[in-house]
């Protein structure tokens, strides 16, 4: 497989996704000062995309995943490590930026150039002219189509409670 062959399982794969549920992208925008007051950060919204594990793929683009806050109103309260008053922080930025409480928004992800691929590249890479995706940062490489076909069932018939 080479980056044309990646190329036409991503366009497949938007294919197979055509009814299956989005998910928000977000842009962090830090608050700027007005009259010398600071505004708070908030996330803007950058468009939507399919959720397949590492990879977030768009109608014309596949990204990488960043970090998925869950949008919810801004309370005061105490906390017990600085990580989680950080994604308090970001969950009422996607607040204030206009997502409804409770929904996902991707932040931070990152875009995977398909031409650029080569052996050692993550999200996705070339091997032996295989195309595969590292499904974690200690995981190993996994061949592109299966990854998709694993993620897109699971997208679609997702498991009972989850």
């Amino acid at each position: 497989m080479t980056a044309g062959t990646a190329a036409e399982l991503l366009a497949e794969a938007r294919i197979r996704l055509v009814d299956a549920q989005r998910e928000r992208l977000g842009e962090l925008q830090e608050g700027r000062r007005l009259l010398g007051i600071p505004r708070p950060a908030r996330i803007a919204p950058r468009g939507s995309a399919w959720h397949l594990g590492v990879l977030l793929l768009t109608d014309d683009a596949v990204l990488s995943t960043g970090d998925i806050v869950r949008s919810r109103a801004e309370v005061r309260r105490g906390f017990a490590a600085e990580s989680q008053r950080r994604r308090a922080e970001l969950a009422a930025a996607a607040a204030r930026g206009g997502v409804p409480e409770g929904e996902v928004v991707h932040i931070g992800w990152e875009s995977v150039d398909l031409e650029r691929m080569g052996e050692r590249s993550t999200p996705l890479a070339v091997r032996a002219g295989e195309t595969l995706v590292r499904w974690s940062a200690a995981g190993g490489y996994l061949p592109l189509a299966r990854y998709l076909d694993e993620r897109i069932e699971l997208l679609q018939h997702p498991p009972e409670r989850a």
